[in-house]
């Protein structure tokens, strides 16, 4: 994937809701555009739990941008961005200190791997949720990545196609946040 002579949006905001019920597919806005989006397995829950599966409504920062160095460019953001690697996890036991934080493999407590085999995690957008601190057993790893062939439900991220990506990410800007919704409407 490259980002070369790609015009640059307008809008920062990104606003993503459900397209019906139970909610595992949505929608997408960013730039005056609507694009598909997958929701987790289990739709918005506004409790959310660790492991159940559910996306989390609310207005979240984007906080940096991982990716995939063997697979895509750098993106060209003016947003923290960070090249993921073998040894990069993210730490989803809520019991451990390190919860909901970005930890080194080999690591002993629970924890997602970053550089999976698949692409879903080939460009993440973390965002902000449960992290300013992390609350034992409120979720963790809520990314905005690549979708799976036909936008299968996520474990509760939002997760898009390739080319929604790369409108997402011209149109992010330090400051940028994704609002996670019940309606279009808000």
């Amino acid at each position: 994937m490259t980002f070369s002579s790609l015009p640059r949006e307008t809008s920062a905001d990104i606003a993503v809701w459900p397209d019906g019920f139970p909610g595992t597919t949505g929608r997408l806005r960013v730039g005056g555009r609507v694009y598909r989006c997958a929701l987790g397995r289990s739709g918005l829950a506004r409790t959310k739990r660790e492991g159940d599966g559910a996306t989390p409504p609310g207005l979240w920062p984007v906080r940096r941008i991982h990716y995939r160095p063997d697979r895509v460019a750098r993106p060209p953001v003016s947003l923290p961005v960070r090249a993921i690697t073998t040894d990069d996890g993210w730490c989803d036991d809520p019991n451990h200190p390190a919860y909901n934080t970005l930890v080194s493999l080999p690591f002993p407590a629970s924890h997602e791997v970053m550089a999976r085999t698949d692409h879903l995690y080939d460009l993440v957008l973390e965002l902000g949720y449960n992290d300013d601190p992390p609350v034992r057993g409120r979720g963790s790893a809520i990314f905005l990545h690549l979708a799976r062939p036909g936008f299968s439900p996520t474990e509760g991220c939002v997760a898009v196609a390739p080319a929604t990506m790369r409108a997402i990410l011209r149109a992010l800007r330090p400051g940028s946040q994704v609002r996670i919704m019940r309606t279009p409407a808000g």
